[in-house]
């Protein structure tokens, strides 16, 4: 299940400031249109008229299967752990401290290696996620084919 138009389009936070403890950690299953594999958590920690600022926790031997994204940029940075990460044709490890690029339109992947925390930003902002709550409440309101 692709991610709809509308619901890709993440309205400004309208602050200045944020305590990452006020942001809930959701629970996500699908990025994009590829069902990840194992546990993701995403706080959406701040979002400006230009860029998305997000927070992601990956546990350990969780897949972020091969999708890309075709509206945006985005930059990311691995805050804690160690991360398998794959852009196109290129691979790299990544370990905390360490930044990437995931170019608009260029196929990418990653899995951690050990528990994770990741940062990224994304350019202009879209939202490429689904919770695992909007999974079912849109599956609610579709009807069985």
């Amino acid at each position: 299940m692709a991610i709809d138009e509308a619901d890709r389009m993440i309205k400004p936070s309208g602050r200045l400031f944020t305590k990452n403890s006020d942001i809930p950690a959701d629970p996500v299953s699908l990025i994009e249109d590829t069902v990840e594999d194992g546990e993701l958590t995403v706080r959406a920690l701040m979002v400006g008229e230009e860029m998305l600022f997000v927070e992601a926790f990956k546990g350990k031997g969780m897949i972020d299967p091969t999708h890309q994204h075709d509206d945006h940029e985005s930059i990311g940075y691995l805050l804690r752990g160690k991360m398998r990460v794959v852009i196109g044709d290129k691979e790299f490890i990544a370990e905390a401290g360490d930044v990437w690029l995931h170019p608009r339109g260029v196929p990418h992947m990653s899995e951690a290696l050990e528990d994770c925390i990741q940062l990224e930003i994304k350019s202009p902002p879209r939202k490429t996620w689904y919770t695992d709550t909007e999974l079912a409440e849109r599956a609610e309101r579709q009807p069985m084919s």
